[in-house]
């Protein structure tokens, strides 16, 4: 069994691989406080729920934008599975080209989201994470890594307007009934909303036209995933596919294609 992990700001996304099928997946909070023994008893925790055991995992493979819990991840690897993880970083030959100015600073979640997304959906495409940023990848119709642009994630922009202004408070990110808000609540929802839904179309029309090659923008598919994808994809018309495990699936393919390799 292949245990894929993806260790992002603000969720750790886990998959369970039978070869290429998946058995199970999980979501946890993260935490970079938890120590490696407290990661190891959540995981051995769903794992029972599942039938399984930590000793019963062949493999682990993981990127992470949370250096902090890296080497957390990769001691639990070591100590609780008597497995070395296999790390996503820019030096691996993951079958897609980097084309941009500097290869190391493009995250590892980037990475293997842009290597399922060519897989499952093929390119030219743009992948949408609505995360604690988000962020736009740009994949050429050949699969390349041609860059991209990252944005505060809606939950930044939430915060950020009910602390800076003293009259404004937190509002629950639920789309107004319309862009003309008729209080205070309203009128908060749909700038952040709405704003962000303009933000979003805005973005994917420029990509579209600086991607090479493409003279029609209804040729680039458009994919999202993230924890709020649920509710920004049904009001951005723009987008074509939600594919919440596109991360942990880019793992898988990574793995495979780097055991092919030795």
């Amino acid at each position: 069994m292949l245990l894929a992990i993806d260790i992002s700001n603000t969720n750790i996304k886990l998959g369970l691989y039978n070869g290429a099928a998946m058995e199970h997946h999980w979501v946890i909070s993260t935490a970079r406080q938890r120590t490696t023994d407290e990661y190891a008893m959540v995981l051995n925790d769903l794992l029972r729920h599942a039938d399984y055991q930590l000793t019963g995992i062949s493999d682990i493979i993981m990127s992470s934008v949370v250096p902090p819990l890296t080497p957390v991840f990769q001691d639990l690897a070591l100590r609780y599975c008597g497995k070395e993880a296999l790390v996503i970083t820019h030096q691996l030959d993951l079958g897609l080209k980097l084309l941009v100015d500097n290869p190391w600073e493009v995250g590892s979640d980037r990475l293997v989201t842009a290597l399922a997304a060519y897989h499952v959906y093929g390119g030219p495409a743009i992948v949408i994470a609505f995360s604690t940023a988000t962020t736009f990848d740009v994949i050429s119709a050949d699969g390349d890594f041609l860059g991209g642009a990252i944005a505060p994630g809606l939950m930044i922009s939430a915060e950020a307007l009910s602390s800076a202004a003293s009259q404004l408070y937190r509002v629950n990110l639920t789309p107004p009934p319309s862009a003309l808000g008729k209080n205070t609540i309203q009128n908060m929802q749909s700038g952040i909303i709405f704003g962000h839904v303009g933000l979003v179309q805005g973005l994917v029309q420029r990509l579209c036209q600086e991607i090479p090659g493409v003279s029609n923008p209804a040729d680039v598919r458009i994919i999202a995933h993230g924890g709020l994808a649920q509710l920004m994809a049904p009001i951005i018309p723009e987008v074509q596919f939600v594919n919440q495990f596109l991360p942990i699936e880019g793992l898988r393919l990574a793995y495979h294609r780097l055991k092919a390799q030795t």
